[in-house]
């Protein structure tokens, strides 16, 4: 099955992967060879993640250790200038919500994340829990890419995700701050989705097109 999303993935040709957590609702030594078709994802600026809850339930060195063997760069509050012919802006990453309660030295940290950075560039958000959107906006964030959610997974307990995120999944905006809330390519619990699918997202990034000065 993974091996079937990375072959998938790699054929969109992306300039850059994101993944924004919970990759295995157990440890490295029980899921590890299964996610090893990760190490073949392709992408010119790189591939990135950023922790999950299920990270911090299960492993969390293990795992962190594994990404970083596969050659898959996981951010921790911190952030990464991405740099090309067509693109110029800064790639952000924090740590889940709940890994502050459960591993000493963790927790999201945006402030730290966007600590100096050029207000002039444009920054991408990766945070596994959508619920960072209102603190996202208020810092000048233009684009968080989450998941969590699976989009609601099987219907009608989507409607439970309100109890605890401000979305259940797609394209959201507040204020100057658009989110894309991925259903992912997975599942947890019942091997099933009911009124959700799971999905690769292709994200184009455009600059926003000046305005010419009027004539007087």
């Amino acid at each position: 099955w993974l091996a079937s999303v990375v072959k998938k993935t790699n054929a969109l040709q992306p300039d850059l992967i994101a993944i924004t957590g919970d990759l295995a609702e157990g440890s490295v030594a029980q899921f590890g060879m299964e996610v090893e078709p990760l190490r073949e994802l392709i992408a010119p600026h790189g591939v990135f993640f950023v922790t999950g809850n299920h990270e911090y339930f299960h492993d969390l060195r293990g795992w962190l250790r594994l990404l970083d063997d596969f050659g898959i760069r996981v951010l921790r509050n911190e952030r990464v200038r991405i740099e090309g012919e067509e693109c110029s802006f800064d790639l952000a990453g924090v740590d889940d919500h709940d890994g502050g309660r459960i591993a000493e030295g963790h927790g999201p940290d945006l402030e730290k994340a966007l600590k100096d950075r050029d207000p002039n560039r444009a920054v991408v958000l990766l945070a596994h829990q959508p619920r960072i959107m209102e603190e996202a906006s208020r810092q000048g964030v233009g684009l968080v890419l989450s998941g969590h959610t699976h989009g609601g997974q099987i219907w009608p307990f989507s409607y439970l995700v309100y109890l605890q995120q401000p979305y259940v999944r797609g394209l959201k905006e507040l204020g100057n701050t658009k989110l894309y809330l991925s259903s992912g390519t997975g599942f947890w619990g019942p091997p099933m989705r009911l009124g959700t699918t799971a999905e690769i997202a292709l994200i184009t990034l455009r600059t926003k097109p000046t305005t010419a000065a009027s004539s007087p």
